[in-house]
């Protein structure tokens, strides 16, 4: 199980799982093998005034109540310290292929493939299987095959940026993308960019939530964002600071992380 843990994200670098899970760091495959999110299914946490809460349960269909551990994922520990998670994992077949190929059409040809990853170089293919599987479905491709699943890198920039819009955006995003390196995750609607280009940023956040999707600032050089990370405050926040004083009344961990300052 270590090494699926480990490929949450496929690249973790430093990242601790409690981390990972605390900024909903879903994995490149997320589109075949969910989300941190959907994966998750028992957590424990210790609560801002001291509490230790369990939320969940060790089977795919569990009911205890309020979701505590999927609300968690992505909360910035705004609702408790992760100190324990039980997660869905799946088994690692046999073999696995990336196949570079010329274009998106090509690529969905394929059912279900485990991602379809666009970059700077290209458009990849990433797929899992017996060995006739795998065999079979780099028949099915025109393009180059590498053996195993080739994962890009995030791109390096001063800055980066997580761009997030509904799968049938994807092609008109990356089009309106600023100069820059960036790993768009097609089917999933996320693409990762490094850009410098602050005010082009600013215009393609504007577009994003015209469409229902956000760009949200990941990395910065300097002690202070030169613009909102969060964009936009969604509606939700009023929600989310009664949902946060019921788990933290005294705001003492990660205070004034969230959108809208929460």
């Amino acid at each position: 199980g270590g090494s699926q843990i480990a490929e949450l994200p496929e690249h973790p670098g430093a990242a601790t799982l409690g981390g990972v899970l605390a900024t909903a760091r879903s994995p490149l495959r997320r589109s075949r093998l969910l989300g941190v999110r959907e994966r998750v299914l028992e957590m424990t946490v210790v609560t801002g005034d001291g509490r230790v809460v369990r939320s969940g349960g060790r089977v795919v269909k569990n009911v205890s109540g309020f979701d505590l551990h999927r609300a968690s994922v992505g909360a910035f520990g705004s609702l408790g310290v992760i100190v324990s998670v039980c997660l869905k994992l799946w088994p690692i077949p046999a073999a696995a292929a990336t196949v570079r190929v010329g274009s998106l059409e090509e690529a969905k040809r394929l059912n279900r493939p485990l991602a379809i990853i666009e970059t700077t170089d290209g458009i990849d293919v990433y797929f899992w299987g017996t060995d006739r599987d795998v065999t079979a479905t780099i028949d099915k491709l025109d393009g180059e095959a590498r053996t195993g699943l080739d994962w890009p890198e995030d791109p390096v920039a001063r800055f980066a940026w997580s761009l997030r819009v509904p799968p049938s955006e994807m092609t008109s995003a990356i089009d309106r993308l600023p100069p820059g390196p960036f790993l768009a995750v097609h089917d999933s609607g996320e693409i990762r960019l490094g850009t410098d280009d602050v005010e082009g940023a600013v215009e393609l956040r504007a577009w994003a939530e015209s469409v229902s999707g956000t760009l949200v600032l990941v990395d910065h050089p300097g002690p202070e964002p030169p613009i909102d990370p969060w964009g936009t405050v969604p509606q939700t926040v009023e929600p989310q600071r009664r949902l946060i004083r019921e788990f933290d009344p005294a705001r003492v961990i990660n205070p004034n992380r969230l959108p809208g300052g929460v």
